[in-house]
């Protein structure tokens, strides 16, 4: 789809089609609904940005809250959105060992009992041993360091799902 038929959407169907770009918020591509038209796909997604960066902190840590734990019950039980599990497989979550699943789920655990939302980092731009490793490297960080870092891989995912459903302005002109 492109920027002009995303713009042209009645609501219900925009929200249908992006409302998980940040994951389980629908209400963010509902609230951004109405600031169309957007010139392009970098458009809607610093008006998304804009819109998370507005949020006050507990705001943020409710998107941060929505997202599942890496490797965690939601993946093992197929509970997961369909973006989230795509991701985690492309990851290499899907394929761990029970041993390897174990020390994610303690460093879940640990994070969460830390900050008070889950471990969130883009799956796609990571392997899983990077993904283990930002986890237990990230358990040091100060709560408002964390949350922010929490929210930058969230507009990362943004990014990319958003990518993955609009054509980008390079494809545009072919």
């Amino acid at each position: 789809m492109d920027i002009a038929a995303a713009n042209a959407l009645p609501y219900e169907d925009f929200v249908a089609i992006f409302g998980n770009v940040v994951e389980n918020c629908p209400i963010i591509t509902a609230a951004v609904w109405s600031r169309r038209p957007f010139a392009n796909l970098t458009a809607l997604e610093e008006s998304i940005s804009e819109f998370i960066d507005a949020l006050p902190q507990s705001g943020k840590e409710g998107i941060l809250r929505c997202h599942p734990d890496l490797a965690g019950r939601d993946l093992q039980g197929g509970t997961l959105t369909r973006e989230s599990r795509q991701e985690q497989a492309g990851a290499g979550l899907d394929a761990l060992s029970s041993t390897e699943v174990s020390h994610m789920a303690r460093l879940n655990r640990e994070y969460k009992e830390r900050f008070g939302f889950p471990f969130v980092i883009c799956a796609r731009m990571n392997d899983k041993e990077t993904m283990v490793r930002q986890l237990s490297e990230r358990l040091g960080n100060e709560h408002a360091v964390e949350r922010g870092r929490g929210i930058e891989e969230v507009k990362k995912i943004c990014h990319l799902r958003l990518q993955g459903l609009l054509l980008t302005d390079t494809r545009n002109k072919l």
